[in-house]
């Protein structure tokens, strides 16, 4: 795959089938430590569909995702992401009538070790634990770049900023690999220079980062192994200038722009 960090994610030969409709086809890749793997594909290609099931939030039809060597397959999105395995979406879910840092506390909050009994009954650890994740939160804000918003309620944020928050919350549940689902949709293209700053200093942060996203030039410009789907089945992978100049590539999604599947 161009590098010799080790594979710790595997999907292999993973079908989705909704009905009679196949969504995903025999797809397989390997996912290496440390890298920004792209998913890129026309319409309908199944990209989100794939995500959800390495995330947990849909089961395979077939197949399998194996993270460390460990079969993924029966365990929920919640025991994902206490693995590390953590995702944002196409749209920002976020909290509005909590401000930007309440937010991100909430992502804190997922990898708490604290049951709601000490926290109820202020137990010394659940305090220390609060502290915690009070500071961790006001470290991620600041990361990417919201700190003097905040104490702002969410829903003021503009889209490019809710993006950012919904990134913020994601990075507070200490991710290992990162799930990133269209974060340049909608954004102008200065917005998506500061997205593409912020991912490669997530990588720099040594998270394994899968991302889904139509730009092409942010595409190219952050991944390291690029894998095309198409109707659900893997059309290519390679490295980035490989995936550009492969003709059925090419021909099936490049030559043409389109919409999220």
């Amino acid at each position: 795959m161009g590098s010799e960090a080790a594979v710790i994610m595997e999907v292999e030969r993973v079908s989705k089938r909704f009905g009679g409709v196949t969504a995903l086809d025999d797809v397989s890749f390997g996912v290496r430590e440390g890298q920004i793997t792209a998913l890129i594909g026309p319409n309908g290609a199944g990209k989100t569909t794939l995500l959800s099931i390495i995330a947990g939030a849909l089961p395979p039809t077939a197949g399998e995702v194996r993270y460390r060597a460990k079969r993924l397959n029966g365990r929920s999105a919640e025991e994902r992401v206490r693995l590390g395995i953590v995702r944002t979406f196409q749209q920002a879910h976020i909290f509005g009538g909590m401000t930007v840092l309440e937010n991100v506390m909430v992502g804190c909050h997922l990898r708490g070790r604290t049951g709601l009994l000490e926290a109820a009954l202020r137990h010394p650890r659940a305090r220390r634990e609060e502290e915690d994740v009070y500071l961790d939160a006001v470290r991620f804000v600041n990361y990417v770049g919201l700190g003097p918003r905040s104490g702002d309620a969410a829903s003021t944020l503009p889209f490019g900023q809710q993006r950012l928050l919904a990134i913020a919350r994601a990075l507070a549940c200490d991710p290992r690999v990162l799930l990133l689902d269209e974060p340049g949709a909608g954004l102008n293209r200065m917005e998506k220079n500061d997205l593409a700053d912020l991912i490669g200093r997530i990588q720099e942060m040594g998270v394994t980062i899968i991302l889904v996203e139509h730009d092409m030039e942010l595409v190219m410009r952050l991944a390291d192994w690029v894998v095309v789907l198409n109707h659900g089945a893997r059309l290519a992978q390679g490295l980035p200038d490989e995936v550009r100049r492969n003709r059925a590539v090419v021909e099936a999604y490049l030559g043409a722009g389109d919409d999220d599947d």
